[in-house]
């Protein structure tokens, strides 16, 4: 088996159960197979694919560099990145401190992104960030190393 240091992890949020949704930052997160964050408010979803957003600090950069600012977690994250999380392909799997993620499928387009400016769904479509199952369990904390491995 191989593995590829990919990056870190820089910021992390959940939204915690009994609130609107709103994602609270955090410094750690307990993960668990099939259930996704604990106290967050979309664990246990019956769609196990998307229990995880990883999104990169580069979709920021990207709004920003078109004059669009936006607030920390506004694309709905539960992991910021320092990376590109795109160059990433479906079923890839990744280590975050001992927690495996899989790589399962790109967000889609999110119109409520127009509530910051109205070019933003477009200019972030196919580069706002990734979704994940969780193959394996643990607890991720910002600074944690990500790994990409192969041969699982």
């Amino acid at each position: 088996m191989s593995s590829k240091i990919l990056g870190k992890v820089l910021s992390i949020y959940i939204a915690p159960i009994g609130t609107s949704g709103v994602r609270e930052k955090r410094d750690a997160i307990v993960v668990k197979k099939d259930f996704g964050i604990e106290g967050d408010k979309f664990a246990n979803s019956e769609d196990k694919d998307r229990l995880i957003m990883l999104i990169g600090k580069n979709s920021y950069d990207l709004a920003k560099s078109h004059n669009i600012d936006i607030p920390d977690v506004a694309l709905g994250e539960n992991l910021l990145l320092d990376f590109d999380p795109h160059i990433l392909d479906s079923g890839d799997i990744i280590d975050i401190n001992g927690a495996l993620l899989e790589i399962t499928r790109e967000c889609t387009l999110c119109k409520h992104l127009s509530k910051y400016n109205s070019k933003l769904p477009k200019l972030l479509l196919n580069r706002r960030g990734i979704y994940a199952k969780i193959v394996k369990g643990g607890v991720i904390k910002v600074d944690s190393t990500i790994e990409l491995k192969r041969g699982i």
